[in-house]
């Protein structure tokens, strides 16, 4: 009978244990975008492809306003992981990107895990504007208040002579962009996403617009002044539907996933090093993480997370 009551006894202290572990795996909320925009769709897709492997954390997806709205989830502790653009990331840690972003305020409890990918600065318009020059007089989604996509728009009219009041700029998510489109109230809009966008791959299934190309002075202004931005052109046909047959010059930036300060090392390395042991998967889940490696996570990057930086350092990225 004694032998009996210590099996359970042991049984039952391995139930707790269990139980106890269980309890103490941390929820992390990933602030993404709009439901519309790339930064959802893969969130999403990474969520679903490390569900099963993450001991330590889950993941749970959230839309939000996107980049600066999404440094702000962190510091604000709404969000403990987030995709946001690394422009708006190197402004909010330097406090800088004037009174739109983080100018004199600097908000640094968001930090590097990884590049994602790039993000291209897309600029479409009605069939009857050919160029940004254009745009002057019109009216024009710039993206959701405090994004990084309005920040993007306020660069490319700027290597054009132009601000915000040489337009009429309309606040609003990409999908709202769209249909703003389709009803006539906007001329042209902004997208900074990873192509192909959905709310644009949407669009062009009902709607004929242009894809705005930059002139080569503007790239060359855009990649002096602002080195976070690089040439990216958008390849033929990166749109179906004969919607986009040329090559469109563009530029883009870094999308790129951080996590809060108060996250502790473990649960980031854990989640580092999972999504670098198993990017076959990512890949498969979203396309726009198909060409992630481990060196290309870290370039440009600033600031890493203590258990992305220890990652790396046992990988032999960085020393």
């Amino acid at each position: 009978m004694k032998k009996r009551i210590a099996v359970i006894a042991v049984c039952a202290a391995m139930i707790l244990s269990l139980a106890a572990c269980g309890g103490k795996k941390q929820e992390l909320t990933l602030a993404t975008g709009g439901t519309s925009g790339t930064y959802y769709a893969v969130g999403n897709a990474m969520a679903t492809a490390l569900g099963d492997i993450l001991t330590k954390s889950s993941i749970s997806v959230a839309s939000t306003g996107a980049s600066k709205a999404n440094v702000q989830q962190i510091t604000g502790n709404d969000a403990q992981l987030a995709i946001l653009q690394s422009d708006v990331l190197n402004y909010a840690h330097n406090g800088s990107g004037g009174e739109s972003m983080f100018e004199g305020k600097a908000e640094k409890g968001a930090l590097w895990i990884a590049g994602l990918y790039n993000e291209t600065v897309q600029v479409i318009a009605n069939t009857n504007i050919t160029d940004i020059a254009q745009l002057k007089g019109k009216s024009v989604c710039v993206g959701d208040v405090g994004s990084g996509t309005a920040l993007n728009a306020a660069q490319v009219l700027e290597a054009y002579g132009m601000t915000f009041a040489d337009i009429n700029p309309v606040y609003m998510s990409f999908s709202k962009g769209a249909d703003a489109m389709k009803n006539g109230q906007c001329d042209a809009a902004f997208t900074v996403a990873g192509t192909p966008t959905p709310a644009l791959t949407e669009l062009a299934a009902t709607y004929k617009f242009n894809f705005l190309s930059l002139s080569q002075e503007a790239v060359k202004y855009l990649t002096d002044k602002y080195p976070f931005l690089v040439q990216e052109n958008m390849p033929a046909n990166t749109y179906s539907g004969g919607i986009q047959p040329n090559e469109v010059v563009c530029v883009a930036v870094k999308a790129v996933l951080v996590a809060s300060e108060k996250v502790s090392e473990d649960v980031v390395y854990e989640l580092t090093k999972a999504i670098f042991e198993n990017l076959k998967a990512l890949g498969g889940a979203h396309p726009k993480l198909a060409g992630l490696t481990a060196a290309g996570a870290i370039d440009g990057s600033f600031d890493l997370h203590p258990g992305a930086e220890k990652y790396y350092k046992e990988a032999g990225i960085i020393k």
